[in-house]
């Protein structure tokens, strides 16, 4: 059974730091894109951060050059990398594994970040 698995979520405090690790048992992994999204309430999903096979990263212009998405192959692991958070980073984080031209669309449950003093 395919599984991911986020950790890593929690309150912080504005322009505090966190890191979401997201562990994948996929087969294959180092041949999905894996990314992050994330849902506030009362608001849709929305993509914050993807890193294709071959580890070209790509962001939300929200977050650019405040978070950084890496991946490790060998422990089937992706990391978001969130510095200067804002209240506006508030939401749930969703990580997703794609592998493309397939129908391998994989999902985690979620873990909450939120940004409040």
């Amino acid at each position: 059974q395919v599984q991911l698995v986020e950790s890593g979520g929690g309150l912080v405090q504005p322009g505090g730091s966190l890191r979401l690790s997201c562990a994948a048992s996929l087969s294959m992994f180092s041949f999905y894109t894996m990314a992050w999204y994330r849902q506030a309430p009362g608001k849709q999903r929305e993509l914050v951060a993807a890193i294709g096979s071959a580890g070209s990263p790509n962001y939300a212009d929200s977050v650019k050059g405040r978070f950084t998405i890496s991946r490790d192959n060998a422990k089937k692991t992706v990391y978001l990398q969130m510095n200067s958070l804002k209240p506006e980073d508030t939401a749930v984080y969703y990580c997703n594994g794609l592998r493309i031209g397939t129908a391998y669309d994989f999902w985690g449950q979620g873990t909450q970040v939120t940004v409040s003093l």
